[in-house]
């Protein structure tokens, strides 16, 4: 049975079910535009239970994927439709819009949403049930079939005809047989059996492709992959890691040195977010000196509303306590490790 994991990275296997879009209304009514066809970004986030702001993340991630699948944006003409009749807020000015296919590609997709789940159990269960059942045994029954052929033909010639003769009709008989029917069925089951071996080569290819993302994943959840990163890599993936939480236009800045932002985000809520990263040998620390530049850079010259300062090795007692003073969160290792294994850090959901 098809692994939902395999569902979740594998474009092939997603496309091969794309079109049971009966799965969606299995599991939950979708709401549709008055066009019948359409729903938004926000129709989609309502459908699935999480925020605006995943579906976007995921447009942005996926965006070739969902156009293949309908996804597009609304035109100038569609936007003020949708406005007069009050199916979208009258000061947007971009609306995504989706298809019933596109969604069903979003739940294929979406990894934090219990509905999206739902849906994918939906069509594994659907894709088991249908799968090819053992037929007759082929070559027998063709078999029996030629030997009934063959029996008509020779009672209908062999009347007043010599032993000979009766062998000859056998022979020319058998040989028309053969030609009309078992040699086309022949040159048919060597072509199935190309398209059999091309297919099975294909999905080897995607079990391979499958193992290593599997693998890479695995490894990414452990502190012992943070530690591999250098600095670069290390700061895209806090800023995943922000996403992932629900932040909303992540840039990766990449500071200078000790002096600037290497990560400016926003909450759902409009705060800023600024985050420097620090990427050091666990065995080092983050003392009072590091946290005291942090302080100037994002409070006076970013204005950050949450300032985060994360880093792959522990703080001194000191820089823990005037991080408190100044509402910086010092995201420890042990912290740190918490956020990558799937904990949400509070200060990015908290209301100010």
């Amino acid at each position: 049975m098809t692994d939902e994991v395999a569902l979740l990275e594998s474009r092939t296997l997603r496309d091969s079910v794309a079109q049971r879009t009966e799965a969606l209304d299995k599991v939950k009514a979708l709401t549709l535009l008055p066009d019948g066809t359409h729903v938004t970004t926000q129709m989609v986030a309502t459908y699935f239970d999480v925020l605006e702001t995943a579906i976007r993340s995921l447009v942005q991630d996926h965006r070739e994927e969902l156009e293949a699948n309908g996804y597009r944006l609304a035109t100038r003409e569609e936007v003020n439709a949708f406005k007069a009749r009050a199916s979208v807020d009258r000061y947007t000015s971009q609306v995504g819009l989706f298809t019933r296919r596109t969604v069903l590609n979003v739940a294929m997709l979406l990894r934090d949403s219990i509905v999206a789940r739902q849906v994918r159990t939906h069509l594994l269960d659907v894709e088991e049930n249908q799968r090819p059942r053992p037929v007759d045994n082929f070559v027998h029954r063709l078999a029996s079939l030629l030997d009934e052929h063959i029996g008509e033909i020779l009672d209908q010639r062999v009347v007043t005809r010599t032993d000979r003769q009766v062998a000859e009709i056998a022979e020319e008989v058998c040989r028309t047989a053969v030609g009309r029917t078992v040699v086309p069925l022949l040159n048919a089951a060597v072509q199935n059996d190309g398209e059999h071996r091309s297919r099975i080569q294909a999905l080897e290819d995607e079990v391979t492709h499958l193992r290593r993302v599997l693998r890479e994943r695995e490894a990414a959840g452990s502190m012992g992959a943070l530690d591999a990163m250098n600095p670069r890599q290390f700061e895209q993936h806090i800023a995943w890691l922000c996403r992932r939480d629900g932040c909303d236009r992540v840039t990766v800045t990449g500071g200078h040195g000790d002096t600037g932002a290497d990560i400016v985000a926003y909450t759902p809520d409009g705060r800023r977010i600024v985050v420097q990263c620090k990427s050091r040998n666990p065995g080092s620390t983050i003392a009072s000196g590091d946290v005291q530049q942090f302080i100037g850079m994002a409070k006076l010259e970013y204005n950050a509303d949450i300032a985060l300062l994360v880093a792959t090795c522990p703080f001194t007692r000191d820089a823990l306590l005037l991080a408190a003073r100044h509402d910086v969160t010092a995201v420890h290792r042990g912290l740190l490790e918490a956020w990558n294994n799937g904990a949400t850090l509070q200060v990015l959901n908290s209301v100010p």
